[in-house]
């Protein structure tokens, strides 16, 4: 069953106005993507998807096409789709960086896994975490087959007026999120504003955390966590800029909020360094950063060895992506998005779904597709 068609195409999605993302990273109206098509002899079909953002990763659109066409395809080609340890090495040695075009080629692979044995991705990742049962004393523990709570999320508020954000905030939780976050990161003072307005319109049980997108200098971000501290934010998400450990230390080590590394943490030298500098307190990792979903296993349980939990991020994926995303969390039990709620989002943004049949979200979750492979097919 060796693989003999691989294909990457370009394809966009358009943000629907009212839910654009605005961080101190610039405007997201429109993403640009793409999409991979791995097959097998026998005529089974696996997806992938990257999430190109040069600002985010330094990938572009047509880099990652002709990447992937001239340089990995020709590395996948011919070879066993169960074989993905190695041909993911190989596509490391072939291609630095580029990490989220090596994710996308993964994916497929492991989606192709899935069509072939009829199974689900989560249970080539190692089976998925479900919920126990009410134990009385005495009585052995056992787990409700059959269950699934889904992925618990958060939903993301852009760097808006306040009262804008505040309105947004309070119409998701009138439809049943129980977590939001809102981007901060350019302008201290107008932040602290937005939080407020924010918490006051929410009241006071919802979870809400920040982001910075490491807009934030040292003494700024040890400001604004005082402040954030005042509105009960739970959670401090990459307050100073990317790859300065030392920063982000000094921020966690001079305020009383937990901080999360985003930006900081796309590869196992990242991850060692954060454990080294005693940066973070939790580690947002997916798939598209660190090249694979096997990838972001790995970094997870180097997390854990470090007394580091994790949850699991996003850079506004569509359907393929974000199912992919929502297998390897439920499979990876250092990924914790019942204590720190995820971001697996994006379809939720743009104004068309990409499949046959949109992601299942309930009010704040979202349900891990129970098909072979990814569980996703591409509509018309």
């Amino acid at each position: 069953m060796p693989i003999t068609v691989v294909v990457a195409e370009p394809i966009e999605g358009r943000v629907r106005r009212e839910t654009a993302i605005v961080s101190s990273l610039g405007e997201h109206v429109v993403g640009n993507y793409v999409l991979v098509r791995v097959a097998d002899e026998n005529g089974h079909l696996g997806l992938g998807e990257a999430s190109v953002t040069a600002v985010w990763s330094g990938e572009t659109q047509a880099g990652t096409v002709a990447l992937i066409r001239e340089v990995l395809a020709p590395l996948v080609v011919g070879a066993d789709p169960f074989d993905t340890e190695w041909i993911a090495r190989r596509m490391e040695r072939a291609a630095f960086g580029n990490s989220f075009a090596r994710a996308a080629l993964e994916m497929a692979l492991l989606d192709l896994q899935g069509q072939i044995i009829g199974q689900p991705v989560y249970k080539l990742l190692g089976g998925r975490d479900r919920p126990p049962a009410t134990v009385e004393p005495g009585v052995r523990l056992q787990f409700v087959l059959g269950t699934d709570r889904g992925v618990r999320l958060k939903f993301v508020i852009g760097k808006v007026e306040p009262s804008v954000a505040a309105e947004r905030a309070s119409g998701m939780v009138a439809r049943g999120w129980k977590a939001i976050k809102v981007k901060v990161g350019q302008d201290p003072r107008a932040d602290v504003e937005r939080l407020r307005a924010v918490r006051q319109a929410i009241g006071p049980d919802v979870f809400l955390s920040v982001d910075a997108n490491g807009g934030y200098t040292v003494d700024q971000a040890v400001w604004v966590a005082k402040h954030f501290e005042k509105v009960e934010v739970a959670l401090f998400e990459q307050p100073t800029r990317r790859g300065d450990h030392a920063s982000m230390a000094e921020v966690k080590a001079r305020c009383g909020l937990p901080i999360m590394a985003d930006e900081s943490c796309f590869t196992a030298q990242d991850v060692l360094a954060i454990i080294a500098h005693r940066a973070a307190d939790v580690l947002s990792l997916y798939p598209g950063k660190h090249g694979g979903l096997r990838a972001t296993q790995h970094l997870a349980a180097m997390a854990e060895a470090a007394g580091i939990v994790c949850t699991i991020g996003s850079n506004l994926e569509r359907e393929v992506a974000t199912a992919a995303m929502a297998h390897v969390a439920v499979a990876t039990p250092n990924i914790v998005c019942e204590r720190f709620p995820g971001d697996l989002i994006g379809p939720l943004y743009f104004e068309k779904p990409l499949t046959t049949t949109p992601l299942r979200y309930s009010a704040d979750r979202l349900m891990v597709p129970e098909g072979p492979g990814l569980g996703v097919q591409l509509g018309g």
